[in-house]
């Protein structure tokens, strides 16, 4: 296997697990916390928008490889 689609595969795996266990993360601290329901949505809402930002730049930097 060449060591570019490699680390490509486990970027996105190893990201992905990353996100999964911040969200339970976020999840746990909102339950213990008591934050309710608008206090466990600012907490997602945060934590989604820096998924979002990781997502918006790989595709960025994915369509400009093709220039």
């Amino acid at each position: 296997m060449d060591p570019r689609v490699f680390e490509e595969w486990m970027m996105i795996i190893l990201v992905s697990i990353l996100v999964l266990f911040m969200a339970f993360i976020v999840w746990d601290l909102a339950k213990k916390s008591k934050a309710g329901r608008y206090g466990s949505m600012v907490l997602f809402s945060a934590l989604g928008l820096g998924v979002v930002g990781f997502v918006i730049k790989s595709v960025v930097i994915g369509s400009l490889e093709g220039f």
